[in-house]
């Protein structure tokens, strides 16, 4: 197996022995036993003639082939999200076309390929001064483009309306209004500040107890419009305690990508389907967990995803918004991409040593499946950096 010199803690470097990959299959036989999503990452185009910090350029053929082999794999792509780098060096017209471009890639997989859409406030600028029903105006708009390109929606939540609301009934009126518009049930998504720091004191409460109050009236009084509630609070037992309390008809997706492989097998009591932007970088461990799973061979399910989530808690350490950086490296490591660099220069927001122990994580996961080929792109990143791997 390929051995490379990495970086270490104390400021050396070590070398690294690969080891064997874990025989995952490519494919899905039958129904998963869980609705799971995986919030997907677009492909930056490096050839493109623009400032990569300002514009954005997308390889559509790498993109969409990527969400072809999620759906392969049995898993739903949850598009222009945040893995997407949604607000965060993608904006809403590229977001649009994106979105366009999965649904209609999704209708070869003869209706079995889920795609959920992202629909925001994001075109508009957050500022105090604006009104709600500025931010109405704002949602109704991008969910009117979503349905009308054939998307279901996820209502994301809005650093406008953050920005602006001045009590929880402003969440209540801008949730309620959407909601009673749409063709299909929605999935909300809870996003926490430490995702993004412009939603801190969503719901109206700093407190994520009380805001938690204000969404569950929000489910309460709209259930026939909501399929369910993904809450990105990295706590499992805030999440376990909004499932208890969730209505009849609406379920939970866990965005808690620390705490997923127990959330997902559930207790006496009820168990979290998934919509994670770490199924992104683990999709095929995701997948053969599940079938485990649909087998009910727990012990196996449990031995697949156990050794995902340190990489996990790594790649999602805070600053956690800068998780996007390691989804994309592992695509490169894994051969999904050319190269390694993303719309906004987000390649630059990890450090190499960062980088160096997600290699590590994911080899110990089983999760480089060729090594090799991680190896020598390992080894030209160490090159770039002035480290002799």
């Amino acid at each position: 197996m390929p051995r490379l010199n990495l970086p270490t803690v104390g400021g050396g470097l070590e070398t690294y022995s690969t080891s064997a990959p874990r025989d995952f299959p490519v494919g899905v036989i039958g129904d998963l036993p869980r609705i799971a999503y995986s919030a997907v990452h677009v492909v930056n185009d490096p050839s493109a003639d623009n400032d990569p910090w300002v514009d954005t350029a997308i390889d559509w053929d790498a993109t969409i082939d990527y969400r072809r082999h999620i759906w392969r794999l049995g898993l739903g792509v949850a598009e222009a999200m945040d893995t997407a780098q949604r607000g965060m060096g993608l904006d809403w017209t590229t977001s649009l076309e994106l979105i366009k471009r999965s649904v209609e890639a999704a209708k070869d997989f003869d209706g079995k390929a889920l795609v959920a859409c992202g629909v925001g406030t994001d075109h508009i600028t957050p500022d105090p001064s604006l009104r709600i029903d500025d931010i109405i105006r704002a949602y109704e708009e991008q969910m009117e483009a979503v349905e009308a390109a054939g998307g279901r929606v996820i209502l994301m939540a809005s650093r406008a309306l953050a920005a602006a609301a001045r009590s929880p009934d402003d969440y209540v009126r801008v949730y309620s209004r959407i909601l009673g518009q749409l063709r299909e049930p929605a999935i909300l998504h809870w996003l926490g500040e430490m995702f993004d720091p412009a939603l801190e004191g969503y719901w109206g409460n700093a407190d994520h107890m009380a805001a938690m109050d204000t969404c569950l009236e929000v489910l309460s009084a709209n259930a026939a419009k909501v399929d369910g509630i993904k809450i990105s609070l990295l706590d499992d037992e805030k999440e376990i305690a909004m499932r208890r309390r969730l209505p009849d008809g609406v379920v939970m997706y866990t965005g808690d990508d620390f705490n997923y492989p127990d959330l997902i097998a559930g207790d006496a009591e009820g168990y979290s389907h998934a919509l994670l932007g770490i199924f992104d970088a683990i999709a095929p461990a995701a997948s053969a967990a599940l079938q485990a799973m649909a087998r009910q061979d727990m012990a196996t399910y449990h031995d697949i995803l156990a050794p995902t989530v340190p990489l996990s808690r790594h790649m999602f350490k805070a600053p956690t918004r800068f998780y996007k950086t390691g989804v994309v490296f592992m695509a490169f490591l894994n051969g999904h991409q050319k190269h390694f660099t993303m719309v906004g220069g987000q390649e630059s927001a990890r450090s190499l040593q960062h980088l160096a122990e997600l290699f590590r994580l994911a080899d110990k996961a089983g999760l480089l499946q060729d090594p090799d080929l991680s190896a020598a792109r390992m080894k030209a990143l160490l090159t770039v950096h002035g480290v002799d791997g």
